[in-house]
């Protein structure tokens, strides 16, 4: 008996999300200061960011387990994120909460940890997999210390950070992180999430996740000028930027707002010499989960013209997070062409280690 493969089949999942399943599985892979450091403290499990435990976005009910958290370990990816839309590749982007700490060293050797745990447990089990760097955005020297680190391992495709950190992403104090990003041909993935350094918003703390949530799509239209504006693409011109979990219908009304005012006020950033709409086409890549699309075919097929380009989406299931229901994770209105690019050949264009 055949069976008839998913639509999906050999799609490349840029953004699932395993979790650590404890603070108790990484301390093989911290150097004795720190593990013993952290048993004598008592230092609790860190926040995974952006996705209380029992927040119903969290975990799709059928993706939740009974105890533990979800995703937290191979043969559960395995079971509900690979083989229900034959994946051929799907790159993990870790959201332990190694950026909410204060402490520099310490960040960092989460970070390290992180990434040794997700070599080990995820990476070194099923071929599929590929990763995100994890590092620790509180010191630059020390997360380019960590791309160094991973930078020879091919499974590793992007450095992962969050769309709130403690400064605008285009500040040229995270410099260093582009450069050795463009380096060694690694996008830098930017993730919804934040450091909960500053309000999630830009008129203080909200009161409900509701609002958090929501904050979370201005704070894309923020970073995306800052990258702009500041510059950060006309110093590294190869520098690629996945915006993940950002959704992506504001996209052509932001882009059209910051040219509007680039025309006027072009002179105070001088090396801005194409327009931001140009700029973010080049640059910019955007994940398919969560779809903030309008309902109908021909709504969607509009919005693609909009956005003026059908390089720009990649395909993800933002497992294990609820952003669809069964297998229905491809909006409804793209033609097989459009499929095509955005699952498998708009993904190995945006990431070079995976040709």
């Amino acid at each position: 008996m055949t069976t008839t493969p998913p639509p999906t089949a050999g799609a490349i999942d840029c953004d699932i999300h395993p979790s650590v399943p404890s603070i108790e599985a990484l301390l093989p892979y911290m150097a004795d200061h720190w593990r013993d450091t952290i048993v004598q403290r008592g230092v609790h499990d860190l926040e995974t960011i952006a996705y209380p435990k029992n927040a119903p976005l969290t975990a799709r009910p059928d993706w939740r387990p009974a105890k533990g958290l979800p995703a937290a370990d191979v043969a559960t990816v395995q079971a509900q994120a690979l083989d229900p839309f034959a994946t051929s590749i799907a790159i993990c982007n870790c959201l332990y909460g190694v950026q909410l700490l204060m402490s520099e060293d310490i960040a960092a050797a989460f970070a390290n940890a992180v990434n040794q745990w997700m070599a080990a447990e995820f990476l070194d089990r099923d071929p599929r997999l590929r990763a995100s760097i994890v590092i620790p955005t509180q010191n630059t020297e020390m997360a380019v210390a960590e791309i160094e680190r991973w930078a020879d391992d091919k499974r590793f495709v992007s450095v992962l950070m969050l769309v709130m950190d403690e400064n605008p992403l285009g500040r040229r104090l995270y410099w260093p992180i582009y450069a050795a990003a463009a380096r060694h041909g690694l996008p830098i993935c930017v993730h919804a999430g934040s450091a909960y350094k500053h309000p999630v918003t830009s008129v203080g703390w909200p009161s409900y996740y509701t609002e958090d949530y929501a904050a979370q799509s201005p704070a894309f239209h923020n970073m995306v000028s800052s990258f702009i504006c500041e510059g950060v693409f006309a110093k590294y011109p190869d520098l690629t930027v996945v915006l993940a979990e950002s959704g992506f219908t504001w996209l052509p009304a932001h882009l059209w707002r910051l040219t509007k005012f680039w025309r006027g006020l072009r002179a105070e950033i001088p090396w801005v010499d194409r327009t931001p709409t140009e700029i973010a086409r080049d640059h910019f890549r955007l994940t398919l989960q969560p779809v903030d699309a309008p309902p109908t075919a021909a709504d969607f097929e509009r919005l693609m013209e909009h956005m003026g380009s059908d390089e720009m989406l990649l395909f993800s299931t933002d497992y294990p997070h609820h952003q669809f229901d069964g297998n229905a994770v491809l909006p409804e209105g793209l033609s097989p062409a459009l499929a095509r690019k955005i699952m498998v050949d708009n993904p190995k264009n945006t990431y070079p280690r995976l040709q």
